[in-house]
């Protein structure tokens, strides 16, 4: 009789097998697009130093517009240097010991200008935190991309491997009854090499690719994907409409209003600044203690010298931030319809081998192989035809992936 450890033991073996068998059937963790971004942004370093300088620049904006710190002046004056009284602070009456307090004032102007400048440089570091988010969505795009190409590349090679290992199983039983010839199996197994270097490639790119992608998003890099990277529809109308959008072009806006407001702080000095200065003196008891106030303006009188030269050297620097726009956006523009006829051109040949090169390739390859086991062709037909139809197969694979590369760089021009 069974013993209730052991009742137990055959109640639960069941339920055991099951869970076993779950565990097997449960598919290793993969990464999606989503994730990858997310990790990607939290851990990249290039986008933890501009989200560091859009905080510098506005934390610098409240001291944009302060006056100068006051500055406390102490000395003694009309300290006697002969006769009897000299080196005395008490015995001369006009020996004063003064303490002071001034304070520079730079023009309203100035003030305004500096505010202004503090404001579009933290414009143009929250663009340039836009532009390294983007960039970073480009570049985890293609490595994913780079990714999921490669492992379809070793897909599509395994397979022809596997049918070289087994044309080279039945090769000798064949040559043994005559239906093959040795010269058979000799451009058997040189197939076998020249895909052996082609898998060494294609493992070389594969580890590339993962290397990029594990910079992005750390260890979790090595594990599989799971989906592609979104990429919605587009429209060139609509892209052309939003070029001024474009990633690059939006610091643009930012930098010509700081040129703009350094321009009138240059332009503000020619009208000069002023500061005020209370004083206490203290003299010996029999003579009394005074106190002084007085007013100093600049007198900003060689305009030609200093000020002019300067409002030129700014007024140029806005200029050219005015050109550079001009040409980037030119050249994006030109980027732009040079891309979307690529894309164009890629739709067109992907649908050519999909529709027709891939046919044709398959029916080669099935004349080739009806016409060598009729005895009618020779081994070499075949394996020319096996090579043609790889070579259209790895063909659409790379130009897939081309068009998917320019997808995401086109969905990257700009943050929706």
């Amino acid at each position: 009789m069974s013993s209730p450890a052991l009742r137990r033991a055959r109640r639960l073996r069941p339920l055991l097998l099951l869970a076993t068998s779950l565990q097997l059937a449960a598919p290793a963790f993969a990464l999606n697009y989503a994730e990858a971004l997310s990790l990607a942004e939290r851990q990249n370093p290039a986008l933890r130093a501009q989200q560091s300088s859009v905080d510098s620049a506005i934390a610098a904006q409240g001291a944009a517009g302060a006056l100068p710190d006051p500055r406390l002046t102490v000395g003694v004056e009309n300290l006697p240097t002969g006769g009897m009284d000299r080196w005395s602070l008490t015995r001369d009456f006009m020996t004063m010991q003064r303490i002071g307090l001034m304070q520079e004032v730079p023009n309203r102007a100035k003030r305004d200008a500096r505010v202004d400048v503090g404001l579009a440089r933290a414009e143009r570091e929250r663009a340039m935190l836009v532009v390294q988010r983007l960039q970073l969505r480009l570049a985890l795009g293609t490595a994913w991309i780079g990714v999921q190409a490669a492992e379809r590349r070793r897909t599509v090679l395994d397979e022809l491997l596997a049918e070289n290992q087994r044309l080279q199983q039945t090769l000798p039983a064949r040559i043994a009854d005559g239906s093959a010839s040795a010269t058979d199996l000799l451009m058997a197994r040189q197939e076998a090499l020249t895909l052996a270097d082609r898998a060494d490639e294609l493992k070389r790119d594969a580890d590339k690719a993962r290397a990029a992608l594990r910079r992005l998003v750390g260890p979790q890099g090595d594990e599989p994907l799971d989906g592609d990277v979104p990429a919605p529809t587009l429209q060139p109308e609509a892209l052309r409409a939003r070029l001024h959008q474009h990633a690059e072009l939006a610091p643009y806006p930012a930098m010509q209003a700081m040129a703009r407001a350094e321009l009138r702080e240059a332009q503000s000095e020619s009208r000069g600044d002023w500061a005020w200065e209370v004083a206490y003196s203290r003299r010996g008891r029999q003579w009394g203690d005074m106190v002084s106030f007085q007013l100093s303006f600049d007198l900003p009188w060689q305009k030609d010298r200093r000020q002019q030269p300067a409002i030129a050297a700014k007024l140029r620097d806005a200029e050219r931030i005015d050109a550079e726009r001009e040409e980037a956006e030119r050249r994006h523009r030109q980027e732009l319809d040079e891309e979307l006829a690529d894309l164009q051109a890629l739709d067109r040949q992907i649908a050519r081998i999909e529709s027709d090169g891939l046919r044709l390739a398959q029916d080669r390859l099935a004349l080739s192989m009806s016409g060598y086991q009729s005895g009618k062709s020779d081994l070499g037909a075949v394996l020319a035809a096996r090579s043609q139809l790889l070579e259209q197969r790895m063909r659409l694979i790379e130009l897939q992936t081309q068009r998917s590369l320019l997808q995401v760089r086109l969905n990257s021009l700009s943050e929706e």
